[in-house]
């Protein structure tokens, strides 16, 4: 690796940080990955691979939070390539806010504004953001990207933003947003180089499916609807997450069963979806 330069790309999520290097070139290969799931649990596991996929290393510790996790990658990253061979860091995001179409610089005005969406994505930017932190603690100087999964649904037409509620609200960022739109990005980049630039020319049904889990319409490359809209909460039923809800559930869990605000967002959040319902997994 002397004499090469290269990207770090960092996903924080609420229960892993997954992470790989890539060669800086016009094709980016990807060199090394790492990741770190289980965090917070007994016997947190952590794995490197090669660039072909076998595996490096493995172990299992106990890695308490995201913090330790990030220091512990950004460690390894510093084993693997010199100082002055990283040439920035490339942050996965899950909310941009209404303007925010296209990857952006991280800097101290544009990280507090993306502090101000928390309430928006808390499962997800909290974390997101402690991957920007963990990085500029170890290298103040290294530029680092933000990259969004709202940005892809930028292109969505007005009426697929509204939400029903009244239009004041929209005025208060009150809107339908999307969401895992970096998953639609690439699949329709390697739809592309796999079929040629026919297949993504139409009408596309595109489905993220995973511990989180949407949906997106697609017509000629620029998203037109998808299932979630202002939370990750919405849409399809998803692992810990119940998807579309209604309203009258939330009001009656607050008014007639007593529950708090705290524990009603800790049942939409980690207890809902396929775990609620199947009272196992």
């Amino acid at each position: 690796m002397a004499n090469r330069k290269y990207i770090l790309v960092l996903n924080c999520g609420s229960s892993s940080v997954k992470s790989a290097l890539f060669s800086a070139e016009d094709r980016p290969q990807r060199s090394w990955s790492g990741f770190v799931e289980q965090i917070g649990l007994p016997q947190a596991r952590f794995v490197a691979k090669a660039a072909d996929g076998a595996t490096l290393d493995e172990e299992h510790r106990d890695i308490p939070n995201h913090v330790a996790a990030l220091d512990m990658l950004l460690s390894r990253v510093e084993d693997i390539v010199p100082r002055d061979a990283l040439m920035v860091v490339g942050h996965r995001m899950v909310h941009g806010g209404p303007d925010t179409d296209c990857p952006m610089v991280i800097n101290p005005v544009f990280e507090a504004r993306l502090r101000q969406l928390i309430p928006r994505a808390p499962l997800h930017l909290p974390h997101n953001l402690a991957g920007i932190l963990a990085v500029r603690l170890r290298r103040p100087n290294l530029p680092q990207i933000a990259c969004f999964d709202t940005a892809f649904h930028y292109s969505l037409p007005r009426i697929a933003c509204l939400t029903g509620l009244p239009r004041e609200l929209e005025g208060r960022g009150v809107r339908r947003y999307g969401f895992h739109g970096l998953s639609y990005e690439y699949i329709l980049a390697d739809l592309r180089e796999r079929e040629g630039a026919d297949a993504v020319a139409g009408r596309l049904i595109v489905a993220h499916l995973g511990n989180g889990a949407s949906m997106a319409a697609i017509k000629d490359g620029r998203s037109i609807e998808t299932t979630m809209g202002f939370s990750s909460l919405s849409g399809l039923v998803m692992g810990t997450r119940p998807g579309d809800l209604d309203p009258g559930i939330i009001l009656y869990l607050g008014t007639e069963l007593g529950m708090s605000f705290e524990a009603i967002e800790q049942l939409l959040y980690k207890k809902s979806g396929l775990l609620g319902v199947s009272g196992v997994s």
